[in-house]
């Protein structure tokens, strides 16, 4: 499949899996599966990563499947998940610990 703009996985953010616009901002997307934050470049994932640590619940990460291995090392401990624009999970979000 053809790379997608974040404007291509924003819509399928929305028809794969129910996602609505944030009206806070802190997302891109709510969707049934919690926030999700669009990443169509590699260049963009760093900040993404960013934005995530500032959510609370599940928080996921939709990028390009060929830019896994760039989200791979960003994602270690982060508690994101990843999701490609095809709905394919491609790392499972955790929920966050409480810090003591």
């Amino acid at each position: 499949m053809a790379r997608m703009t974040n404007e291509e996985l924003g819509a399928q953010a929305e028809k794969l899996l129910g996602g609505s616009v944030d009206p806070s901002g802190v997302a891109d997307y709510i969707t049934e599966k919690g926030a999700l934050i669009v990443a169509g470049d590699a260049s963009e994932m760093k900040n993404a990563f960013k934005r995530a640590k500032k959510i609370d619940g599940f928080r996921w990460i939709m990028i390009n499947q060929e830019d896994l291995f760039a989200a791979n090392t960003l994602s270690i401990g982060s508690k994101a998940g990843l999701i490609s624009g095809e709905g394919t999970v491609l790392k499972n979000a955790a929920l966050p610990r409480k810090a003591v």
